[in-house]
């Protein structure tokens, strides 16, 4: 069966289970969980590997979990990816009453495709003509949230990185995989289907000053407020801005989790976290070291102490063009391509570029949403586009690499990759070390 044959046969069984596929993903948006926490969404993604009698591997980086498909031969393993985790939107009519956790970035939707892939491709068979692996990934905790816990979970040894594909890199779940497909959906409305483009890198920072207490009112002279140490360095941070080149496209954006601990104590416990964001880590490094000046400065200028802990962020994301250019023209096949556009280097982050400097993949963006990103007003408003249109890509592009020999997967799997899993590993030791501050 040639390609073009393969693709309306899965195409079909795909319309076939639209239903349980929109299913899945409306009933983990009902049910949202931040990083390393979504317990639930992990069983439900289990449930449905064991209903395929796909076997699987779970509890990966805590609630990850990898099936595979296998096909008549391996010459090469395709990932298919989805994240588990919802972001922190306490006001979205959907988040969860106790955490604030809600789907307001379309990870329900990504899982959701995910597990419709695997459905196709076992249920119509197509699996079993491939010359290669399908591999499906559940991945946890891509939102780089509370950055407080996740150190925690650091300081514990239960991971390393905020991020759930980092961590599946280093505990080697990446290991035998060649390249990954992946997608996230998009808001935009000129445009169902966006590819290419590249996105921003970071390193998070875990900030705490130290002050002393005492009475804020009857001897606030005998104090040293953390606080204001702390206003002092986003100051400076902000007097930095304008050193930084456009062509960076830096980003920081600090938030105080702690400001105190009662309003009549001079503050002596107070904590940031922030990011800083660039489009190359050269230029994330130099603004590093910037912040880490104009927080030193502000525990300085009062007599605070303050503590700095890098932490890794995630690397820029930049698509292999082989892959990309397959998912293109499959996507003008199926909406258009009128309706299929070119992006462009956006600010935001995702630790699909970690994944991307160890081997070829893909974040393309899919529509059928309305309102921003992470805010209240995200809505999934054309859910054939979402979920239906989003699996039959991932689908067909998949078909595209492991049918007819898997020669364009060996194609692509030929590329060298930008490092080994060696050198990425060390290279965030490098890149934390530089910047390392304890004062």
């Amino acid at each position: 069966m040639n390609k073009q044959a393969l693709k309306e046969m899965v195409c079909k069984t795909i319309d076939e289970q639209a239903g349980r596929i929109i299913g899945i993903g409306d009933k983990i948006s009902r049910n949202p969980e931040l990083g390393y926490k979504e317990y639930k969404t992990a069983a439900l993604v289990e449930s449905v590997f064991e209903e395929l009698k796909l076997p699987f591997e779970n509890k990966i980086a805590i609630t990850g979990s990898k099936a595979v498909l296998k096909g008549k031969s391996t010459k090469a393993r395709v990932a298919v990816m989805g994240e588990l985790d919802a972001v922190l939107c306490p006001e979205h009519p959907h988040a969860d009453i106790v955490t604030g956790a809600a789907h307001s970035c379309g990870h329900n939707i990504q899982i959701a495709c995910m597990l419709g892939t695997a459905m196709a491709l076992k249920l119509s068979g197509a699996g079993e003509q491939f010359s290669g692996d399908v591999v499906f990934m559940a991945v946890p905790a891509e939102e780089p949230v509370e950055i407080e816990f996740r150190q925690r979970l650091r300081e514990e040894g239960k991971i390393e990185f905020l991020g759930g594909k980092q961590e599946f890199i280093r505990v080697g779940a990446m290991d035998d995989i060649d390249m990954t497909v992946m997608f996230h959906s998009t808001s935009r409305d000129d445009a169902k289907v966006v590819t290419h483009g590249s996105s921003n890198g970071f390193i998070a920072k875990f900030v705490k000053y130290k002050g002393r207490e005492a009475h804020a009112g009857g001897s606030p002279h005998l104090g040293v407020n953390a606080l204001n140490a702390a206003i002092l360095g986003l100051q400076g941070i902000n007097a930095n801005r304008e050193t930084f080149k456009d062509d960076d496209c830096i980003r920081v954006h600090p938030i105080i989790t702690k400001g105190g601990d009662l309003v009549n104590i001079v503050p002596a416990d107070v904590r940031i976290e922030t990011y800083v964001r660039g489009k190359t880590m050269e230029a994330v490094l130099d603004a590093s070291k910037k912040v880490n000046s104009a927080l030193q400065a502000g525990a300085m200028a009062v007599g605070a102490e303050v503590e700095i802990k890098e932490i890794p962020g995630y690397l820029p994301r930049s698509g292999d063009p082989i892959l990309m250019d397959l998912y293109r023209a499959n996507a003008e096949a199926v909406v258009g391509a009128e309706h299929v556009v070119k992006g462009k280097h956006g600010t935001g982050s995702s630790d699909i570029g970690d994944i991307m400097h160890i081997m070829p993949a893909i974040h393309p963006n899919t529509g059928g949403i309305t309102g921003r990103g992470h805010t209240k007003d995200y809505e999934i408003t054309d859910k054939d586009l979402a979920y239906i249109v989003s699996t039959k890509l991932l689908a067909m592009t998949v078909i595209d690499l492991l049918a007819d020999g898997a020669e364009t997967a060996l194609e692509v799997k030929a590329q060298k990759p930008q490092m080994t899993k060696k050198e990425y590993l060390h290279l965030w030791k490098v890149y934390t070390q530089q910047v390392d501050t304890d004062n």
